[in-house]
């Protein structure tokens, strides 16, 4: 039986693992859980058209064993050709083929520069692709990638448009180029923790990205980590056996 990306003592150490093709996904699941990994982020908007089938999916999800999959398909070059229905499309199969947590960007149909979107059908389809998900027996995060400092009123408007939505975790990330900035976004975390009623991942980009390598211990649900840094890697993203080390030895 899988474990879940909820109710859990310490933030899930979530590897995301980045391939165009299935071979790769396997190699980093390979690697990762003698590191410690506790979950998986398999991100297929990276993977080449001819892997994405059924099949390839459920052998993936399989291929974890009892560790949750976290799955995105977010819009890229590979997806340029897509459009937003056709990408819900592929998440709702997805779910349908056993990931366990799917991420719907908060701009689906409705496309806007801090991904939320503002277009009440648009929310209203969102909405019901929250529900398309959950009746796949999976659940859903919702994602808003701003990508630069957002003072704090607006990251809870973000979140609570998210917990409106129906989605069962908020994933917010902003950015922060000077310690002020950072300061700040260490106070949100809080903020989020007083207000939010469901889970949250908040992350920031930029100089000071002190939050991806602490957010665990001050309330975020889950670190997103890397076993190791190649050409589709996130490098904003610590390393797996960094990060174990942090989570593990902060609270002692």
């Amino acid at each position: 039986m899988k474990h879940s990306f909820f109710e859990h003592d310490k933030a899930l150490l979530t590897v995301m693992v980045q391939a165009d093709n299935p071979d790769r996904i396997k190699e980093l699941v390979d690697k990762s859980v003698p590191e410690g990994a506790e979950a998986f982020g398999m991100q297929f908007e990276q993977m080449k058209s001819e892997y994405k089938t059924k099949d390839v999916y459920k052998n993936l999800f399989a291929y974890t064993k009892d560790k949750p999959v976290y799955v995105t398909n977010y819009r890229n070059a590979l997806n340029e050709e897509k459009t937003d229905d056709m990408l819900a499309a592929e998440l709702i199969e997805l779910a349908e083929c056993g990931a366990d947590l799917c991420d719907v960007m908060g701009d689906y149909f409705d496309r806007q520069p801090d991904e939320v979107a503002v277009d009440k059908t648009a929310i209203e389809k969102q909405k019901e692709l929250i529900m398309a998900i959950h009746g796949r027996r999976a659940k859903v995060l919702m994602s808003s990638h701003v990508f630069k400092y957002t003072p704090a009123e607006r990251v809870l408007e973000i979140a609570l448009e998210h917990q409106k939505r129906g989605a069962d975790i908020c994933k917010i990330v902003t950015g922060a180029d000077t310690m002020e900035q950072q300061l700040e976004n260490l106070k949100i975390i809080n903020m989020l923790k007083e207000n939010l009623k469901i889970p949250f991942l908040f992350l920031c980009g930029g100089e000071c990205n002190i939050l991806r390598r602490i957010g665990g211990e001050l309330g975020c649900c889950m670190y997103l980590c890397v076993y190791e840094y190649d050409k589709l890697a996130t490098a904003q993203q610590p390393l797996l056996k960094e990060v174990k080390i942090i989570r593990d030895t902060i609270n002692l």
